[in-house]
């Protein structure tokens, strides 16, 4: 069988075919993001935190280049400033790594998501192959980052020439002024230079981020016959089928759940079976099975009905007969038209009777015996209509 060629993938991705490639850690990336975010971060956290971190920094270089005579006398003296000033260099610039770290892990997780995956640390033989590696090397792909690489470049050059230009008078001034303001101005001046330079980094960030989610999902294009096969796999797992089973059971049992407020009666077993009737005489000729239940699900539906006020008639073989013989959705079979009719002029009746009215006789409605069935389905041998 001929190797698929990029040509044959022209389907988009599959969810299951994106976490796989998750799994072995791909996953899209910009490292031009990455960079331009982290690069931002440092130079604005420097330009913006100056006022702090200067300060501190001239006092801890004065005190490096301070030795008092004392220091010559006592051997520890030296190492302990040493490990002082050190400290507090490390303090001084902890708020410019902190930001850095936080930009760099944002932001390369920002698209693609934080991911581990143990896969990408094994060691790949085709990397030890010297022809690919190579071809890596001087290939088409390598001709292409080298033409990014020298763009990034050439427009990083050019905001940063342009800022030189545009601040070439101020820039030579800073020589005629006093030690403490050109140095103050000459930080300011480069801090600012460089931060106006990282727009040509977001510039390139916002091309390459594009660019990198069209490879990476052309990479993970598939084939019409691997999305077949992968359909064929995940619907052949039993743990898959048996999940969906159990959802398209609950769907299915919520929607006749929800049927069961707008019931004209609940005929039940009393405990086991339970069936929800509806009876739109000016519509339907005859009553129509809204929902339908068998131990759980009948206890639900006499829940649903006592909260909703709706009319529980215990008939165990009216029930039995209605569970049996009838679909949800369905109309009652003729052979029951004279029991269902009983019981539901019995409660429009109770609808009707005004309070300290004369009280309704209950009737008992009388089962075909061809329509008379077990708790497990099957028709009784000898008919019989007593309370089962």
């Amino acid at each position: 069988m001929a190797e698929e060629s990029q040509d044959d993938k022209t389907e988009e991705p599959t969810a299951r075919r994106l976490e796989k490639a998750k799994e072995d850690g791909q996953v899209l990336r910009s490292q031009d993001m990455t960079i331009a975010a982290v690069t931002c971060s440092v130079i604005a956290s420097l330009y913006l935190g100056g006022f702090w971190m200067g300060p501190r920094f001239v006092n801890t270089f004065t005190e490096a280049l301070t030795i008092p005579p004392n220091y010559a006398f006592e051997e520890n003296l030296a190492s302990n400033r040493l490990s002082i000033l050190t400290l507090d260099s490390f303090i001084t610039v902890i708020p410019v790594f902190a930001l850095a770290i936080v930009a760099a892990i944002g932001s390369a997780t920002a698209l693609g998501g934080f991911v581990f995956s143990a896969k990408a640390f094994a060691p790949k033989a085709s990397k030890l192959n010297p022809i690919k590696g190579m071809s890596r090397i001087f290939g088409l792909k390598a001709l292409v980052e080298l033409g990014k690489a020298l763009a990034k470049f050439s427009l990083v050059a050019s905001i940063g020439g342009g800022f030189l230009y545009l601040n070439f008078d101020s820039i030579l001034n800073i020589g005629n002024s006093p030690i403490n303001l050109a140095i103050a101005e000459s930080v300011e001046t480069v801090l600012l230079g460089a931060l106006v330079a990282t727009v040509a980094l977001v510039v390139i960030a916002m091309i390459d981020v594009p660019y990198q989610r069209y490879e990476f999902i052309k990479k993970l294009k598939m084939t019409k016959q691997e999305i077949k096969d992968e359909m064929k796999e995940v619907e052949g797992q039993p743990e898959v089928k048996q999940r969906i089973r159990a959802k398209q059971r609950e769907m299915a049992q919520q929607r006749q759940l929800d049927e069961v407020p707008g019931a004209d009666v609940v005929i039940t077993n009393p405990q086991h079976f339970a069936v929800a009737l509806v009876y739109e005489m000016d519509k339907e000729e005859a009553p129509r099975v809204v929902a339908k239940g068998k131990n759980f699900m009948a206890k639900r539906i006499r829940e649903s009905a006592n909260d909703n006020d709706v009319e529980i008639f215990e008939a165990p073989l009216l029930a039995r007969a209605l569970y049996f013989t009838c679909d949800v959705g369905m109309y009652i079979p003729s052979g029951l038209f004279h029991c269902v009719a009983q019981v539901i002029a019995y409660v429009y009746g109770l609808n009707s009777v005004a309070p300290g009215g004369q009280r309704l006789v209950k009737p008992k409605p009388q089962v075909p015996e061809d329509l008379i069935f077990d708790e497990t389905g099957r028709r009784q041998l000898e008919p019989s209509n007593t309370k089962a």
